[in-house]
């Protein structure tokens, strides 16, 4: 039977930040549903944004530039980064990064949006830090058969970036331990559900 998990002992950070807006920070393996579980609760909570990434990914069929992510170039990507115009960012497959825009996060800030954020492990660890007890870690969980089967239906993979997202995803869980809630995503609807939940029980008790 799979449960969520609430977690009350996660160490908070005691940044003083001059905007420090709630946040909401969805994570978890390429696959296991975290946009359309954050999208959806969006879809119930007006006063919730989407912080926006940026990456260098290629864009997919479908995908705009500037609402799904931020296309950037390697080199624009990096430029930025010694810019210091990223609060955070990570090399998460070899060649292709990710990253939170500090101007994002202050534009959103300013118009007193709750922001929601869809990152890998590794950059949600750096938002909790950063964000402390403004922010509510939530690790969406796919048990990795599924999440297998979902990567071939989505049909972007080859054989070779398949067996890479696995293999990542299998260590990416590992961290799901640091999260503040742990939703399983056995199904959409139900996942959905349970995680706003968790997110306005969070919103409340945070006024």
């Amino acid at each position: 039977m799979y449960v969520i998990v609430i977690k009350t002992n996660i160490p908070m950070s005691t940044t003083n930040i001059q905007l420090q807006p709630r946040v909401i920070i969805f994570t978890a393996p390429s696959g296991a549903g975290k946009t359309a579980i954050s999208h959806g609760v969006m879809a119930r909570l007006p006063n919730l944004a989407f912080s926006v990434s940026a990456t260098t990914r290629l864009k997919r069929e479908n995908e705009i530039d500037g609402k799904d992510y931020y296309f950037l170039s390697v080199d624009e990507f990096k430029k930025k980064k010694d810019n210091g115009e990223f609060l955070e960012s990570e090399e998460v497959y070899p060649g292709i990064f990710y990253g939170t825009l500090k101007s994002e996060i202050e534009r959103m800030a300013k118009e007193g949006k709750v922001i929601v954020f869809d990152v890998d492990v590794k950059g949600a660890a750096s938002l909790k830090r950063y964000f402390g007890d403004s922010a509510l870690a939530v690790s969406i969980h796919v048990p990795i058969e599924q999440l297998e089967e979902r990567l071939i239906k989505r049909g972007t993979e080859t054989p070779e970036t398949l067996a890479t997202r696995l293999s990542k995803a299998q260590k990416e869980m590992e961290f799901e331990d640091d999260a503040d809630v742990v939703i399983p995503n056995i199904d959409l609807n139900t996942a959905i559900a349970d995680a706003y939940k968790v997110i306005f029980d969070f919103l409340q008790t945070s006024n």
